[in-house]
């Protein structure tokens, strides 16, 4: 159930009293539904059948599965430093609280409007694909041609009804989902290893580390692998509703990115054996380059597995728009919850202590969004799901540089018991030049990434929405530093203090204000 609490932090003054702020709900989710929750933002069948022929077809090639296995070893370190954070700090926020308590107030709001930015438009982004997936799959198997507006809507709807309860909920759905995504792509990997791969055998070309580097563009093959992980960073979102966040939060960060990591390698490896080195690459730059995953699925499985794999695309964009959408509205409940926007977005339902006020608005700005793209005549996946995927891929990597930075100045200032050369400096150091380098990646070849949607006036806006919402968050903080130093004081600030692991009939933590 929701609190109302008002505490005071040790570190605050009595002229600066801490808000009160409604929680979310406690021990709603465990490390497995936290996971389920990170890697289905991550969406593994959207992202194997989405980015890996283009990544084959015109990035590194064959050493594609050599490029997964780069961006694995990247975030890993990436997450390193990231959980050394999660074990410090415990905020909905996340990237918002942690990089406010590391680099400062004013950093952590741009930081924090430019990650409201990404979630936002991911759900929408995910929508786009999905109605793709829905109508095509639909009209090839049923017969029924029906507009893709109607799927889209049938989403948003269902996706507003499953956040406005417990969060354990969506947990449960999403796990039924993700099993199901992840099965029939180990399925048809594991068949093709069983068999002995396609033409070329199993070759171990591909996971070459060098040819992570080699083939058309292999710029824009390591930029598709780690546009792949998008989603990962979100399992700190639900720290004060875990049962143990400062345990399970840095656990669930780990596993996801390596498990996703290595599921990945595996799969476009084992995809490439069962196509061939040639044939993949031919397959890639077809018309058709579903057919990559398709063709090995019906020569090494069978027909139905082709079926199968078709609704299973449909199910998992619809998991990765849910996962999606409970980020945007956690994000939107801890700027709401600190007076930002409006405080009603800080609300919690008194009975499923959701986030149900900023839940509501992010369905709102979804169907907005999806309605101007439908509307002006725009395609499903060609312009809502590209266009807003790189929109969202672009702000985000951009706050994820800034909260690597963020670990080594919040450990420089802080807890020097837990400073440590690699985890809270070297680490973070190394992973906030990978994402450097990811950004520069996805500046130089967002023309090719965007496709025929590189000529649309709204993929030119890009950059211009992202550097907008971020300096106007710089703005923003500026201002409250000269005009409101009240409000200025509790930036990224509302955390969760204790680290003891909660029961179901003991609940001691209390959201605070930390200076």
């Amino acid at each position: 159930m929701s609190e109302h609490t008002s505490q005071h932090s040790a570190q605050r003054t009595a002229e600066q009293p801490a808000p009160e702020v409604q929680r979310l709900k406690a021990n709603s989710v465990g490390i497995v539904g936290v996971v389920f929750m990170a890697v289905a933002t991550a969406a593994p069948i959207t992202a194997m059948t989405g980015n890996l022929p283009i990544a084959v077809g015109a990035g590194n090639g064959t050493g594609a599965p050599a490029g997964y296995l780069f961006a694995t070893l990247v975030l890993t370190v990436f997450s390193v430093g990231y959980v050394a954070m999660a074990r410090r700090i415990t905020a909905a926020g996340a990237f918002y609280g942690y990089i406010s308590h590391g680099l400062g107030r004013i950093a952590g709001m741009a930081s924090g409007m430019l990650a409201v930015l990404a979630y936002i438009v991911f759900e929408a982004s995910i929508v786009g694909v999905f109605s793709y997936f829905a109508k095509t799959t639909v009209e090839d198997q049923l017969g029924v041609d029906l507009p893709w507006i109607v799927y889209a809507a049938a989403m948003l709807a269902v996706t507003a009804v499953l956040a406005y309860f417990d969060i354990n909920l969506t947990a449960k759905a999403l796990g039924v989902m993700l099993v199901a995504e992840i099965a029939v792509l180990f399925a048809v990997a594991t068949a093709v290893l069983v068999q002995g791969g396609g033409p070329d055998g199993i070759p171990i070309e591909p996971i070459n580390p060098k040819n992570a580097f080699t083939g058309t563009s292999a710029g824009l093959g390591l930029f598709f692998a780690f546009w792949s992980w998008v989603g990962f960073e979100s399992t700190a979102m639900y720290g004060e509703e875990s049962r143990n966040p400062k345990r399970v939060i840095p656990r669930a960060t780990l596993i996801s990115v390596t498990g996703v990591g290595l599921f990945y390698i595996y799969v476009s490896w084992m995809t490439i054996a069962g196509n061939g080195l040639s044939g993949s690459v031919r397959v890639s730059q077809s018309t058709d380059p579903l057919d990559l995953f398709f063709d090995p699925a019906h020569s090494f499985i069978g027909a139905w597995a082709v079926d199968a794999f078709q609704w299973l695309l449909i199910t998992g964009s619809f998991a990765c728009g849910m996962a999606f959408h409970q980020c945007a509205s956690r994000y939107l409940y801890a700027i709401g919850r600190e007076g930002f926007l409006h405080p009603a977005l800080g609300r919690t339902h008194p009975a499923h202590g959701s986030p149900y006020i900023a839940s509501y608005v992010q369905s709102v700005i979804a169907v907005v969004l999806v309605a101007a793209f439908w509307l002006t005549g725009q395609d499903p996946y060609i312009h809502l799901y590209t266009l807003l995927a790189i929109l969202g891929t672009m702000a985000i990597l951009i706050v994820q540089t800034l909260c690597s930075f963020a670990v080594i100045g919040y450990f420089r200032r802080n807890h020097p018991e837990d400073r440590h050369w690699f985890r809270t400096l070297l680490a973070p150091l190394l992973g906030g030049i990978g994402m450097i380098v990811v950004v520069v990646l996805l500046v130089i070849n967002m023309d090719t990434a965007a496709g025929s949607a590189a000529d649309s006036l709204f993929f030119k806006a890009i950059p211009w929405i992202v550097g907008l919402v971020f300096f106007g968050g710089l703005a923003l903080g500026l201002y409250l530093r000269a005009r409101r130093p009240r409000r200025y004081e509790i930036i990224g600030r509302i955390v969760l203090e204790d680290a003891a692991e909660r029961t179901n009939d003991s609940d001691t933590r209390q959201p605070s204000t930390t200076v």
